[in-house]
């Protein structure tokens, strides 16, 4: 894609609004950030291996939580408290999934991820759920292998998920065997960043470059999930996956506060049927203009032959 299409430019304009007022970052922070692991001591260790177990939400979101903070150091000569970490997306879109009960079992079967049931649950039948943990599992393995988590490869170790073992990668080798291209994406992310050279917009490119690759892996491996869902949130998960190659094309910086700006703009629960935007009465305006948006987009998008979802995905 060598321009960002009209529509999506009005789109990401949309959605950069501006947070109102003073507030700290801490208010902003992901659910249970503060109770989750902030260091590889905080997990259990069998036989010299740190032992996660992505399937709970804590856990997970401890990935990430110690993946901001190892890499913060490099981020400073961009400005203070780590604000502009470009890896604050991937916790921050994380906690979004959980808030509006994105990581909860769609099918319905278990009680995995419901506040009545297992609310910390992750479950392996919710389509964002296993999308995410591409973008967990991929980038935090790739960070340990690059070094800059102090820690080597073999010393870590993902939990399985309790059904489909076989989709999901576990340590470092088994991700680098079934997904090199993007192992080797995340790989050259972590080397520009250790480059005292490299500026922000370069590592933007890197970045997105792994995370659009990490998505497209995975895409049709999930895509049957979608089944669990109503037409319009289904249409969303689809519609959302067009709308991030945009996003990528256009570098969106993918910072604390932006993201926290961007997310204001998302649904703020699960879709269900007779959803329609710009008519959701407990949506905002501008949830359900951007939401109306990303269809739009997909739907140009495929029109246009640009087909963004079948190429890319």
């Amino acid at each position: 894609m060598a321009f960002l299409h009209p529509w999506a430019c009005v789109l990401v304009s949309c959605i950069s609004v501006s947070l109102v007022g003073e507030f700290n970052l801490s208010d902003l922070y992901p659910p249970l950030w503060n109770e989750s692991p902030g260091q590889f001591s905080d997990y259990r260790v069998e036989n010299g291996k740190h032992i996660i177990d992505p399937w709970v939400y804590p856990e997970r979101m401890g990935m990430y939580k110690i993946l901001v903070n190892k890499t913060a150091s490099y981020f400073e000569k961009f400005a203070p408290d780590n604000e502009q970490n470009i890896l604050w997306g991937l916790p921050l879109q994380h906690g979004w999934q959980y808030t509006t009960g994105r990581l909860v079992d769609p099918s319905g079967r278990t009680d995995c991820g419901y506040e009545t049931g297992d609310h910390l649950c992750i479950s392996v039948d919710s389509w964002w759920a296993d999308m995410n943990y591409f973008l967990s599992a991929l980038p935090f393995l790739g960070a340990v292998d690059s070094g800059i988590m102090g820690i080597s490869s073999d010393q870590v170790m993902l939990s399985s998920p309790p059904k489909d073992q076989t989709k999901f990668c576990l340590d470092v080798s088994s991700c680098q065997s079934s997904f090199p291209q993007t192992m080797s994406k995340w790989n050259t992310f972590y080397k520009h960043l250790q480059l005292t050279s490299s500026s922000f917009d370069d590592l933007l490119k890197y970045l997105w470059d792994a995370h659009t690759s990490s998505l497209k892996d995975v895409y049709k491996v999930f895509e049957d999930r979608l089944e669990y869902y109503s037409e319009p949130e289904a249409d969303f998960g689809r519609d959302w996956c067009v709308a991030l190659d945009y996003l990528a094309t256009s570098r969106f910086p993918t910072t604390f506060i932006r993201v926290s700006e961007f997310q204001k703009a998302l649904p703020p629960r699960v879709l269900v049927s007779g959803d329609k935007a710009p008519f959701i009465s407990n949506f905002t305006a501008l949830q359900n203009t951007v939401l109306l948006g990303l269809n739009l987009l997909h739907k140009v998008d495929s029109a246009t032959g640009e087909n963004a979802l079948a190429r890319r995905w």
